[in-house]
């Protein structure tokens, strides 16, 4: 019903921000490239200035100022903040994501009345990537 269809919305929308949660953390983590003698190859490209990555942040304080007074700051980045501070490694997460159907029936709504959904699109097709490495 039309429950369902809403949550169904809610965690398409979910998987979006959990994306770019993750995809600036990544950003913040690489920001030392600069710092290192890195050889370019088919998975890293050289850095046009490596003077501008010499940034070594630490993810951990970055995601407890934006759960205590960011736009950004929600359940989703108290969850990282906490995994963060028990375990900055995140060494006891697979790098798996779970998928439950819910996403791919937010992009089908989404093409069967016309609307737009590449955030939620991206983020189901990072989620089936993710199974893919570990089956």
């Amino acid at each position: 019903g039309a429950g369902h269809f809403v949550k169904m919305v809610h965690n398409g929308i979910e998987y979006g921000m959990m994306a770019a949660i993750a995809e600036g953390l990544g950003i913040l983590e690489a920001a030392d490239a600069g710092t290192e003698d890195r050889q370019a190859d088919a998975e890293t490209a050289p850095l046009d200035d490596p003077r501008a990555y010499q940034y070594g942040f630490d993810i951990e304080a970055i995601t407890e100022l934006w759960r205590r007074g960011s736009v950004i700051n929600s359940w989703l980045i108290d969850l990282t903040a906490n995994a963060l501070a028990e375990d900055p490694q995140l060494s006891h997460f697979a790098g798996r994501v779970s998928y439950s159907g819910m996403g791919r029936w937010t992009v089908k709504a989404a093409v069967d009345v016309g609307v737009p959904a590449h955030v939620i699109t991206a983020s189901l097709l990072e989620r089936f990537a993710s199974r893919d490495n570990f089956d």
